[in-house]
Order: C-alpha cells, then structure tokens, then sequence
C-alpha cells in the first residue's frame, strides 16, 4: 500500500495513472501537481486524484512515492523543486521517452542519480491530452520499460514495478541506450515521419486552388497512419531534442533506405519495388500475429 503517491503533470499519462492506481486500491491518496491550476481542479471534480497543490514542494511532502509526469524539457525543473522536500526513503520515478537524457537531468540536480530513482516509460497513449483524456485502462496489457542502474535500490525497483502492474502493465527492464534506440525507431520515427508528411501536404495543399482537396480527399491510411501527428508537438520536440543522437541516426538510415526506393519507382523497377513491400508485410504480418497469439487475440 503506498499511502501517499504525488503526481507531478496529471494529463493523458497521469491521470491513467492515478485513474488506474485508484481501482486497484493500491494508494491511500494522491496528491496532483503541475503549472495547470484548470487542469488539476478538473481531476478533483473527475475523482482522478485526492487533492493538489500548485507548489512540487507541498504537494510531494511525506510522499512515498513521486511519478514525475512532465515534458521532457521540463523534467530538471521538476527534479530540482523535490530538493529538499521529500524523505530519504521516497521512490522517485518518470514516464519520460527518453531515459539518458532524464538520466542526465537527475545528475545535473543531485550530482548522481538517486539510488531511489527508477527510471520508467509506459509505452502506451493516444494522440489526446489533458486530464479529461485520461483512462483507467490505458496501460491495461500495455508494456512498461524501467531503465535500472546498477546502483538502483531493489525495494524502490520493486515497488515500481508494483505500480504499474497494479495499472495493468507488463513490466520489463533494459539498459537505458538500449531503451533509446529501441524506441527512436519504434515510437520516435513513426511521430516525425507523421509530422513531416503531414506538413508537406498541407503546404502543398496551401499553394493549390482548390484549397483543402488533399485532406478532404484522404482515405482511412492516411487517416490512421497521420493520426499521431495530432500528438502534442512541445512532447514531441521536447523528445527530439532528448533522443537526437540516435534519432539522427534512424532518420538518416530512413532516408537512406526512401532515397534508394525512390530510386526504385523512377527506374519503374517492378521487382524491386515489390521485394522491399513483400519483405515489409510478411515481418509486420510474422510480429502481429506472434503478439496476437500469444495476448490470446483470435
């Protein structure tokens, strides 16, 4: 039972938390904080959290444990308000999308990461914000990566992983590099190349009489493969910035690989073409269907 749990940023990812923490029974009371007084009123009137408090300070003061739920570019800020404000024994964890860089934050602020810090990433969300986008079943059969260091404290490593298997979540852990890449190509990439194509319609579409013809003309994959470029952009740079080392990497790789395509459909050759299609359908085919048998999916 954790008596007492604070929660710094109660939106989309926050508020499924405490949501979900709630209808476990797993805490005695939340306390929510952050920079939005209309948004954290909003999760009292929803029954999201017990109470907030718009000063980190107060609010995470006799925690036991404290969810760091912000942007990336304002993730040392936070850290830095805890200074001085919470016990010795209180658990520290993120949601952050990029782990060396919250890793380098927590240095900045306490000189070494904490051995009470658990670094975490849900690996979950919508393309939705704010706290009255939150739901209990976010992170239900949806994973959760912990980035331990060797120095991590094994009762704080346990209790967060307590935490969000209470939430539903399939906790597993890597190193935080590893973690990087994996999600600069698996979640990092798939937002910019979402953005990007986004933005070049639409300053495509701006210089065409017809006005919004592109858009109004655009069927179900285009809806569903742009759907995330309705994400929040300050996130998103705030994680390109975090992750650029091994973002650059992958998109230069992408580019690489669309130059040599390109290349492919100007030489209309047929073969080529479909050899990289026929490769790509039979591996995502191969991955769902291994995912779908194995959560039981029919």
């Amino acid at each position: 039972m954790i008596k007492r749990l604070a929660i710094i940023g109660v939106g989309l990812i926050g508020g499924s938390l405490a949501r979900a923490v709630k209808r476990a029974g797993l805490c005695e009371e939340i306390v929510g904080s952050g920079r939005d007084v209309v948004q954290l009123r909003k999760a009292v009137e929803l029954g999201v959290i017990d109470r907030y408090d718009l000063d980190i300070a107060s609010a995470v003061r006799d925690a036991d444990m404290v969810v760091v739920a912000v942007p990336l570019g304002a993730m040392e800020q936070v850290l830095r308000a805890l200074v001085g404000h919470i016990r010795p024994d209180t658990i520290i964890t993120d949601v952050g999308s990029a782990k060396a860089s919250v890793m380098t934050a927590a240095r900045n602020v306490f000189g070494e990461v904490p051995a009470n810090f658990v670094p975490g990433h849900p690996i979950a969300g919508t393309e939705k914000n704010g706290v009255e986008a939150s739901f209990t079943e976010l992170f239900q059969g949806r994973r959760v990566i912990l980035t331990p260091l060797p120095h991590t404290d094994a009762h704080a490593l346990a209790q967060v992983h307590l935490l969000w298997r209470a939430a539903g979540a399939e906790v597993v852990e890597m190193g935080v590099e590893h973690h990087d890449e994996v999600l600069a190509a698996t979640s990092h990439l798939p937002h910019i190349l979402a953005y990007a194509l986004v933005d070049t319609l639409v300053r495509m579409d701006a210089g065409a009489d017809q006005g919004e013809e592109i858009f109004r003309f655009a069927a179900g994959g285009f809806r569903d493969f742009t759907r995330i470029a309705s994400s929040d952009p300050t996130m998103w740079r705030d994680i390109c910035l975090a992750n650029r080392p091994a973002i650059i990497t992958l998109l230069e790789r992408f580019r690489g690989d669309l130059d040599a395509l390109t290349d492919l459909i100007r030489a209309s050759d047929s073969e080529g073409i479909l050899a990289i299609f026929n490769r790509a359908k039979a591996a995502r085919d191969r991955y769902y269907q291994k995912e779908n048998h194995n959560s039981g999916v029919k």
